[in-house]
């Protein structure tokens, strides 16, 4: 661990835009550097850009396999905050941000969850999500007010999600979380920076120097997305929201969902379609009821009892 003074240096210097010093961290970040394989990129056909790039997304999971130990971690970190009245809040800037954003838009419809408990902020509001908002992520003090607004707790896990590790508004938000106690989680693609400083676990896929220089929505953001998919997916299937491979608490608010939940029914249950079809109904279209009353032939009155008297363990209920 460096110590206190090297901490609150690096800390400066990304934060302090017009800092000398900042312009040599930036020749140390990966994914500032040069791809030696793309330099004549302008003159390559189409067939050649779309080949080189290709080949080099195949670099990104295996780079997120090295740091599967780590991911691992934070998954029990935010399994554990959950289960304690936590939440999992992403924090992140301009493609990155996005990237949070996305996830934390994603659980409810997949798993049923509360739009509370995974949350996202992304450096310059909600105008951000769909434009770049400049200047926006400089701020390690709107980092910081932004959080502050989520009341943060000890149970809440942070995720800062900053390509280049030295984004300020990650910073600003990481340090604030850290200050209340709550764990924090870094994803980066650089590891020796600022970011992973601050993080009580570092998930550091180094995927190395983009294709196009400094364009971190390509190999990075990838790397984020698949990490970001890891987590959250692990998370809801440790806590209980996934049954087998099947997405159990999904909400049905279309007719190909309602389609698929009867698919899912079905292969969980070992029923007809049709069979799925009059439980679904009845069980007011929950299917954790529906595939109570299908394997265990109860009346969905009974069927909720007895997810109830389990605590909402759906294996539990059904004696698994």
């Amino acid at each position: 661990m460096a110590a206190p003074l090297d901490f609150f240096h690096d800390l400066y210097n990304a934060v302090m835009p017009s800092h000398p010093k900042k312009r040599k961290r930036t020749d140390r970040r990966l994914t500032e550097q040069r791809n030696a394989a793309s330099r004549n990129l302008d003159r390559m056909t189409a067939m050649g850009i779309v080949r080189l790039m290709n080949r080099e997304d195949r670099k990104v999971a295996v780079a997120v396999g090295r740091e599967i130990p780590a991911i691992t971690r934070a998954v029990d970190a935010i399994v554990s905050g959950i289960r304690k009245g936590g939440r999992l809040i992403y924090v992140g800037a301009g493609s990155s941000g996005r990237m949070g954003v996305l996830d934390a838009a994603e659980c409810p419809p997949t798993f049923g969850t509360s739009p509370k408990q995974v949350q996202a902020l992304i450096a310059g509001g909600r105008r951000a999500i769909t434009r770049a908002v400049e200047g926006a992520e400089d701020s390690a003090r709107n980092g910081e007010r932004d959080l502050r607004a989520k009341k943060v707790g000890r149970n809440d896990v942070v995720v800062g999600i900053a390509a280049s590790g030295t984004t300020p508004y990650v910073l600003g938000a990481l340090r604030f979380a850290r200050g209340r106690g709550a764990t924090t989680v870094a994803v980066t693609s650089n590891l020796r920076m600022p970011v992973g400083r601050l993080a009580k676990i570092v998930i550091a896929p180094e995927v190395g120097p983009e294709v196009l220089t400094g364009s971190t929505r390509l190999k990075a953001g990838t790397s984020q997305k698949m990490v970001l998919n890891m987590l959250s997916t692990a998370v809801m299937a440790r806590l209980g929201h996934v049954y087998e491979n099947l997405m159990i608490d999904m909400m049905l608010t279309n007719e190909k969902l309602e389609d698929r939940a009867l698919r899912i029914l079905a292969a969980a249950s070992g029923k007809s379609v049709s069979a799925a079809e009059q439980a679904l109904r009845a069980a007011g279209h929950d299917l954790r009821v529906g595939l109570m009353m299908l394997k265990r032939g109860v009346e969905a009155r009974e069927a909720k009892r007895l997810i109830a008297q389990a605590g909402g363990n759906l294996r539990g209920a059904l004696g698994e």
